[in-house]
Order: structure tokens, then sequence, then C-alpha cells
């Protein structure tokens, strides 16, 4: 009987909290307005993939001989079938430099004096890729894009020399140019690209903003206005004001964790691999791992402005920390090492390998597990911490 009155007071006290939050039509507009902007930014103002189109590029020909002229000829007309580049030409190195200062260009192509001479007399031809380093992004496109193009122009120019030369077939020179064929295969179908990527860890840390800044505005700002202290005078328990509180901001996470779902499935062709059933249970349980932590925090700080703060400082290192927008694999070992201590990290991986790669839950179950032990440590500090906290 006890534990039906605790249910029960748990609902009333989430549908207050519910209905409070839907009487502020700003509010409403914000949850959904919230994921929407967020899945708008990382879908098109962050690269989602490896090439170029229309870049603004300008060449330098400084070759004594007639390949460079060939050189960019052929370059021309491989752009023209493309479009990657917007060409256009320069004088030197400085003029290049003098462009990009001015953002009038992205990169710059240099041919050198001894172009011809060097490859007339059996050496390799220099060729100078001139790029904007303070745009890495661009420039590591751009470096990538270009190489590739330059060594395959290269590759059939030394083709064609042996097969007019020394009369070597085409798939023969192909064969003695190109020794090795590399081939690539994902694990599920589909080319893979950025958004991809980081829609699994976006949709992580809403749930996680949603549940960590809702907290402070249920307990600490009641707390604040002594409505709480009304709640404390009524025959309930206090864990159903746990409860309660904690209901009302999983509702709100879990909207907020679906609006980002559908976005990205629908807008941005997120295509989700796995179960979707696994999928809602990752959104719930990364809810549950963080409920303990922003129980625990409201109870110790004063107000809800404190509140907030704290719940600020601990989420902005948290959503860089955590594989959300680049892999773990790319910081030091010790910030990865210290990514371990984060639930977020743990969330954004299980997700990841259920939307992106197709695992099952023995794939996600060491994550599953951590998750639940980082909520039960948390909630069993949190809890206690609350109640006593109360009593004050």
């Amino acid at each position: 009987m006890g534990v039906r009155n605790v249910l029960r007071h748990s609902a009333w006290i989430c549908w207050k909290d519910l209905l409070e939050f839907s009487r502020s039509k700003l509010r409403l507009i914000m949850l959904i307005l919230m994921p929407l902007f967020m899945m708008v930014m990382v879908g098109f103002i962050f690269p989602s993939g490896s090439t170029i189109s229309d870049t603004p590029i300008a060449m330098v020909n400084n070759d004594s001989g007639t390949l460079g002229s060939s050189f960019l000829a052929q370059l021309e007309t491989i752009n023209n079938q493309t479009g990657m580049m917007d060409l256009s030409n320069a004088q030197d190195f400085n003029d290049i430099k003098t462009k990009l200062q001015n953002n009038e260009i992205n990169g710059g192509i240099i041919i050198p004096e001894n172009f011809s001479a060097d490859i007339r007399s059996g050496k390799q031809g220099m060729i100078t890729i001139v790029i904007d380093q303070s745009n890495p992004q661009m420039s590591l496109t751009i470096q990538g894009v270009l190489g590739k193009t330059i060594e395959a122009m290269g590759k059939q120019s030394a083709i064609y020399n042996l097969n007019s030369r020394f009369n070597v077939s085409v798939t023969t020179a192909t064969a003695m140019v190109t020794p090795y064929v590399v081939e690539s295969k994902g694990i599920v179908p589909g080319e893979p690209n950025y958004f991809q990527f980081v829609a699994p860890g976006i949709i992580a840390m809403v749930v996680m903003m949603a549940l960590m800044t809702g907290l402070p505005h249920a307990i600490s700002y009641e707390k604040d206005i002594g409505t709480l202290d009304g709640m404390l005078a009524a025959p309930i328990n206090r864990l159903s004001i746990i409860l309660g509180k904690v209901m009302a901001q999983t509702v709100r996470g879990m909207i907020q964790g679906f609006i980002i779902l559908f976005l990205a499935v629908v807008l941005f062709g997120v295509v989700i691999e796995g179960n979707i059933l696994l999928v809602i249970f990752l959104i719930l349980l990364t809810v549950f791992s963080f409920v303990g932590l922003g129980i625990l925090i409201t109870s110790f700080t004063e107000n809800e402005e404190t509140a907030t703060m704290v719940m600020m400082t601990l989420m902005f290192p948290m959503m860089f920390l955590s594989g959300v927008f680049f892999p773990l694999q790319q910081m030091p070992w010790y910030m990865q090492g210290l990514a371990k201590f984060l639930p977020l990290t743990y969330a954004t991986t299980a997700l990841r390998k259920v939307m992106v790669l197709g695992a099952d839950i023995s794939a996600v179950g060491t994550e599953v597990l951590i998750l639940v032990a980082f909520g039960i440590v948390l909630l069993a500090v949190a809890v206690p911490m609350f109640r006593q906290a109360m009593s004050k």
C-alpha cells in the first residue's frame, strides 16, 4: 500500500509540473525549436562530406616549358566536368597570399619554373598546393581532393606514356603504374558522412541538456518561491516528490529526444540501421544516468541560479569530451581517460553503435551496464542528500 501511494503521489507531482510547463506557450514553442535549431545548425553548418564544389582556387604557371600549360589545361577540363573549383589566375605565391588574406580564394596551385625540365629528365614534377591555414577543415578538404585529383592525372599521364612510347597495353600499363587496388567496404550499406556520425551524439546531448536544465527549475525554483515547503508539509512521502519531478523531466527529455530522432530521419536522411526499440531504450537509459546527477546538484545548491550555473559548468565540458562532435580517438590520451568518467560518453557510443552500425543489445552491453551503474550510484548518493536538504 505504501508503494502504491508513493507512485500515485509521484504521478500527481509529475502531472503538476507538466501542467505548469504547458501553461507557458513560449516554453512549448522552445521545446520544439531548440532541437530543431540544433539539428539545422549541425546539418547545414558543420561539414558533412569530403568534397568541394565551386571552391575559388588561383593557379600560377611559372613553367618555362609546355607541360605546365598542358597540366593546367587538363585540370580545367576535369574541373569543367566536376565543378569542383572556380579557377582563376594569379601571378606568383605572394599574389595568392594576398588573395587568401582578402578572402578572395580558398587555395592555390603553383607550377614551378623547372616543371617540364624535371619531367623530361626523368624526375618528378613538383606541384605546390597553397592552403588557407585560418580554415583547417577547408584546407584539409582542398588538400585531399586536389591531391587525389593531381595524383590521378599523373597516373593517367604515366599510363599514356607507357602505351605510346613502349607499346605497352593500357591494361598492363595501368597495372604497372598502380599495382595495388584498394577497396573500402563498410559493415552496413551507404557512404559514411559526418551528420550520420553526429546525430546519435546530438540526441544524447539534447536529452542530457533537457534534464539538467529542467531539474534546477523543478526543484530549486520551487524552493526559492516557497511552493516546495507546501509539498513537504503535505501528507506524502518525500520520495514521491523526487520521483514526480524526475518523471516530469524524463517526459520532457524523451519528447525532445524523439523530436531530434524524427528530424534526423525525415529532414536529414539519417538511416537507423539497428532496432528502433533499442534506440528508445538507450534514450531512456540516458535519462536515467543523468537523473541522479541533476538531483545531487540541486540538493546542495542554495538557489536556482547557483544550480543552473553548476549544471552549465558540467554540461559544456561533457559536450566536447564525450565524442559528440568528433571521435574520442582524435583527443590526447589523457582526455580520452577523462571521457571514460562521463556518462554522456557511453550514451553517445551506444546510440552510435545501434543507429550507425546496426549493433544489437549484446554489442552495447558494456555501455548499458556502465550507464545503469552511473544512474544507480548517483541516485544512491543524491536521494539521501535531497531528503537531508529538504529537512533543513
